[in-house]
């Protein structure tokens, strides 16, 4: 469960659509739910490996997260358990309010709950407050969590007073065989090329390559 899915593109989308294709290879059945996307998605879709998708009829008010309708969601969300026979209920993202209110009624339903965490919140400014002090209430009765790094791992900890005996790292995986480099494209002999591949977004800390990036090339200087 959570607001972000494809069609939208990011790592969240990524993560939850290769990690629903393994599991349906290892003979598991795997149910998504998220909100709508255009009226072209909403309602039920299959994509790939009979992947079922749920576009529920809550419409996106910022960066594709939905209103919390947690009234509303709680009677979709009993009847998509029931007619899917779900076990448990996995949620993504701390900012994913689809996620938040299925995490509560999840729990509700007596279903295993897991939460994913993809990213790292602050804890000074008025929205890590707010949603700090949200996840520290929700995420009381979930049976796992999930963090990508270790650094994730003890920022989650700290933020929502979680015991780090029940979350486990798990980093997100690269398929190699899909990055071969270009041989002729390689740095001289003796150079390091460094890469950086992500969003321009604040929370991700691509403002700080500003500051690091002289830095690091007037300490080493075989770094391209």
């Amino acid at each position: 469960v959570s607001d972000y899915f494809y069609p939208n593109l990011g790592g969240v989308e990524m993560h939850m659509f290769q990690l629903g294709q393994c599991l349906i290879e290892r003979g598991h059945k795997v149910v998504v739910m998220s909100n709508t996307y255009s009226k072209e998605r909403l309602g039920v879709r299959y994509v790939s490996n009979g992947m079922k998708v749920y576009h529920l009829p809550l419409l996106p008010f910022s960066s594709q997260d939905s209103f919390a309708s947690f009234m509303f969601l709680r009677c979709i969300l009993r009847k998509i358990c029931i007619s899917e026979q779900i076990d448990i209920v996995h949620g993504h993202q701390t900012t994913a309010l689809l996620n938040i209110v299925s995490l509560l009624h999840g729990a509700t339903l007596g279903k295993k709950v897991v939460f994913t965490d993809h990213s790292l919140f602050g804890f000074s400014d008025a929205a890590s407050i707010n949603i700090n002090k949200v996840l520290k209430w929700i995420i009381t009765n979930a049976d796992a969590c999930i963090c990508v790094s270790h650094v994730n791992k003890d920022n989650l900890s700290l933020r929502a007073a979680v015991d780090p005996s029940t979350i486990y790292v798990i980093p997100n995986a690269v398929d190699t065989t899909r990055f071969q480099p270009d041989l002729s494209m390689r740095p001289p002999k003796g150079k390091i090329n460094i890469v950086v591949v992500s969003r321009m977004m604040y929370r991700k800390g691509v403002d700080l390559l500003i500051d690091i990036i002289p830095e690091i090339i007037k300490k080493h200087d075989n770094c391209l």
